[in-house]
C-alpha cells in the first residue's frame, strides 16, 4: 500500500503513472503584500464630486421647474447650436467643465472638475426627451 504525507485523500487521474503527488505552492500562494494607502487624493475627489453634484442639481432643478428653459435647451440641441446649449446650461450658475452630446432621444452632460483643477472626477447626466 502506498502512503503519502498529506492527510487528505488523493485520487489519481485515470491513466496516470504512480506516484502522483499533489502540487505544492509554498506557504500561501495568494499572499501578496499591498502598499500602504493614502486617502488624501480619494477624499479630495469626494469633496470635488460633491460640488459637481450640487451643480448637476442646479441644472436639473432649472430644467424641471421651467418648461421654457427646457424647450430652449431642446431646440438649441436639435438645431446643433452647441454653444447656445452650453450658454443656457451655464446660466444656471455652474462653473465646471462640461461636455455636451445629444441624440434624437435625449442629451448627455458630462461635468468635470473646473478648469485649472486636477482632473479627478466626472459626473455624467443622461436625460431623455423622446419616448
Amino acid at each position: 500500500m502506498y502512503y503519502h504525507q498529506y492527510p487528505q485523500p488523493h485520487y489519481y487521474p485515470k491513466g496516470s503513472y504512480l506516484p502522483v503527488y499533489p502540487a505544492y505552492y509554498g506557504p500561501n500562494p495568494s499572499f501578496r503584500p499591498y502598499p500602504e494607502v493614502d486617502p488624501t487624493v480619494f477624499t479630495e475627489s469626494a469633496v470635488k464630486m460633491q460640488s459637481l453634484m450640487k451643480e448637476a442639481s442646479q441644472i436639473l432643478q432649472k430644467l424641471s421647474e421651467s418648461k421654457e428653459f427646457a424647450s430652449s435647451v431642446m431646440n438649441a440641441a436639435q438645431e446643433g447650436k452647441m454653444e447656445k446649449v452650453e450658454e443656457l446650461l451655464k446660466s444656471t450658475g455652474i462653473h465646471s467643465k462640461m461636455e455636451i452630446n445629444y441624440t434624437p432621444d435625449g442629451i448627455n452632460l458630462k461635468l468635470s472638475s473646473a478648469p485649472g483643477e486636477t482632473d479627478c472626477c466626472h459626473l455624467t447626466i443622461a436625460l431623455r426627451w423622446k419616448v
